[in-house]
């Protein structure tokens, strides 16, 4: 394992005994490395350090739409705790970035071993739980320019306040037309919320983009806080 400093916020909450039981090894992700695959059994968990996986859900003809993200907050593979190794959820790459991967027998093995860690992962399913709930009730109810700001914010929260996405990418996501996203990411530059160009988005007012997602960002940030920074 490398001797840099660890940035997932699961791993800092370990001790220097877990992160040697789990033999992490550095990895890089590039944009659409895929993790996680629909009927596949799960060979590793990842602990997200740069960059932002995408969890996305296929419908019968194969559209796809996001149900959830995770970056340095979180991991991909949570579902070994329960006891399931089997994927449902398609997993990749959006941002591209870096991480630690751990075989899926010793990441078990681990969570049996090491009560902390059980504790960190159980408490971080709960809270991904959370987003996706929040995930379909704004995808439901929210107007896609509230949509689109609470979705910039998240990835964010991930990379900071500049990052590489294209329109096309976007649309992918949240499960509309590549037009609808180009006229809602004009209308948030437009209120001077967002500078966009061709492949990047920069948040120029955080504040007013908050304030633009109209109550669907939050709560799961504030329940990430509530169940992980004790």
């Amino acid at each position: 394992m490398t001797h840099l400093p660890i940035q997932n916020r699961l791993l800092q909450q370990l001790s220097a005994a877990d992160i040697a039981l789990l033999q992490l090894e550095r990895m890089q992700l590039p944009l659409r490395t895929r993790l996680e695959q629909p009927g596949e059994e799960l060979g590793f968990a990842y602990f997200v350090e740069t960059g932002v996986a995408s969890v996305v859900l296929a419908n019968m003809t194969g559209k796809e739409i996001e149900v959830g993200l995770i970056g340095n907050e979180g991991l991909v593979g949570s579902s070994l705790a329960l006891g399931d190794r089997t994927s449902v959820l398609e997993t990749y790459m959006q941002v591209s970035g870096s991480g630690f991967k751990v075989e899926a027998d010793r990441f078990i093995d681990t969570i049996s071993k090491s009560p902390t860690l059980r504790d960190r992962v159980l408490r971080y399913t709960r809270y991904f739980a959370i987003q996706v709930a929040a995930t379909a009730s704004a995808n439901g109810r929210a107007k896609l320019e509230h949509r689109l700001a609470r979705w910039l914010l998240m990835v964010s929260d991930r990379t900071g306040p500049s990052f590489q996405i294209t329109h096309e990418f976007m649309s992918i996501m949240l499960g509309v037309r590549r037009s609808g996203v180009s006229l809602a990411i004009a209308t948030l530059e437009g209120s001077r919320l967002i500078r966009a160009s061709r492949a990047s988005i920069t948040i120029i007012d955080r504040e007013g983009l908050v304030k633009e997602a109209g109550g669907s960002y939050g709560l799961p940030e504030r329940e990430y806080e509530r169940l992980l920074t004790i």
